[in-house]
């Protein structure tokens, strides 16, 4: 069972930035994609990035394409989301979170929340105006 942790969140005023962490462990040779998902209460979670455990093409959605850059440090097992020109619109609850992938993946979505099966506990972003 993978274990995930997410850290950084805050309040930022509008067109600041702030860096989330997610420390992934419980896992052993396996190929993981971590995706960062967002949630407003009342709507759905959405997935914002993701990026595979073994490969280096990054997945954005639209909305944070261009502002948000997810990286992976192998090393410290944690996947960042560096988040630049936030705006208001970007306050929500951050999630990170895993699933399996078969094989050695240069590339995964975060399309699909139902895929992911480990969540972190999430971290509150605020951006005020």
């Amino acid at each position: 069972q993978v274990q995930l942790v997410e850290s950084g969140g805050g309040s930022v005023q509008a067109g600041g930035s702030l860096t989330l962490s997610c420390a992934a462990s419980g896992y052993t040779n396996a190929n993981l994609c971590i995706g960062w998902f967002r949630e407003v209460p009342g709507k759905e979670r959405v997935g914002i990035a993701a990026m595979p455990t073994g490969g280096d093409d990054p997945y954005y959605a639209a909305s944070v394409k261009g502002r948000f850059t997810i990286s992976r440090d192998n090393a410290k097992n944690t996947v960042n989301l560096q988040m630049n020109s936030l705006k208001p619109e970007d306050t929500a609850i951050y999630y990170c979170a895993s699933r399996v992938t078969s094989g050695v993946s240069r590339y995964c979505s975060a399309r699909s929340a139902e895929r992911f099966t480990s969540w972190g506990q999430g971290t509150q972003v605020t951006v005020s105006s």
